[in-house]
């Protein structure tokens, strides 16, 4: 829709994971490295956490990209407590036939696979995303699985990538063996405002445009409205860059950001009228607090007020947006 008009060769916040638009905050590259020496060093497990929408499945895609010839890869994509028998999972990930078998005849059709990839010099590596689905017992038989080993070297190397309800998991007893095996440990933070308005800048410029088409100020509209979380950042973003195309603004402001976040507060509420046509969208905000009322009314009472100060200046628009009750993207 705005990609010639902005001159984007591809959508520059999408949803969708793309290791060509991964942006390394301090923390992701932190985790990136850590990823990467829990390759080189054989690792037993690999645990990278984060909040949803924080960019772990990104930086994995990254890795993954990264990973030379003698390094084979299985990806389990969305690990859930229904998951049945693990090692049928397993052996589809790596493309094994698992089907009308038994569970010792699965267990030796993938320990000859991890032989014969040991003895041609291959490293293999089993990476399952949304590792908090995990059952407790799903959890111990992947520890049992680390237990195939050659020599003095790990012929399986496991990447788990999850929530923090992951971490959590792991902290209980009953998972105690299965912790102390795990060689590297990280948490993926939000990015602060400066990531946040660098992350913009990146993305902007890895499609094709001008990495300074969104203004300092609608930086700092996306920060408060997401908190740093990348993937709300895109979708904040992508929706101003449709605004922005529809009212022919040659650059995104905060004027722009405060429009999308009152039409999403309003969406969200849609039981009260349209902002600004009827009277009870200017509605006294401060009676509201006195009666203890957390009611859609309140928050059209709060958006009118920052319609009225948009509409007076624009430099009014991040104070605006600092006093409304933000809505969720």
């Amino acid at each position: 829709m705005y990609e010639s008009y902005y001159g984007f060769n591809e959508k520059p916040f999408s949803l969708l994971p793309d290791p060509d638009f991964l942006y390394l905050s301090k923390s992701h590259e932190t985790a990136l490295t850590l990823l990467e020496y829990g390759f080189m060093s054989q690792a037993g497990f690999t645990v990278i956490t984060g909040e949803i929408g924080s960019g772990k499945t990104t930086l994995s895609r990254h890795m993954l990209n990264r990973m030379g010839k003698k390094v084979t890869i299985g990806l389990i994509t969305n690990a859930q407590k229904s998951f049945g028998e693990l090692l049928q999972w397993v052996l589809l990930a790596f493309g094994l036939d698992y089907k009308n078998k038994t569970k010792v005849e699965l267990y030796q059709t993938f320990n000859d696979f991890l032989i014969d990839e040991y003895s041609k010099n291959n490293r293999t590596v089993l990476m399952i995303d949304e590792a908090q689905n995990l059952s407790v017992e799903t959890m111990e038989e992947l520890r049992m699985l680390s237990n195939i080993n050659a020599d003095k070297h790990q012929v399986l190397q496991m990447v788990l990538l999850g929530q923090p309800e992951l971490r959590t998991m792991l902290r209980r007893p009953e998972l105690e063996q299965f912790s102390q095996r795990i060689s590297v440990d990280f948490h993926l933070k939000r990015l602060d405002e400066e990531e946040t308005k660098a992350y913009i800048k990146h993305r902007l410029a890895a499609a094709g445009s001008n990495p300074d088409l969104f203004d300092d100020e609608a930086c700092e509209a996306a920060f408060m409205l997401s908190h740093g979380t990348p993937r709300i950042i895109n979708r904040v973003c992508d929706l101003a860059l449709v605004y922005g195309f529809a009212e022919e603004k040659q650059q995104i402001t905060a004027e722009i950001m405060l429009e999308v976040t009152m039409d999403k507060a309003e969406a969200e509420n849609a039981a009260t009228p349209r902002l600004g046509l009827t009277e009870s969208t200017t509605r006294n905000t401060d009676t509201d607090e006195q009666m203890g009322n957390d009611t859609p009314g309140r928050v059209s009472g709060v958006v009118a007020n920052a319609q009225k100060e948009l509409q007076s200046h624009l430099g009014h628009a991040i104070d605006a947006l600092r006093k409304m009750k933000l809505p969720k993207f």
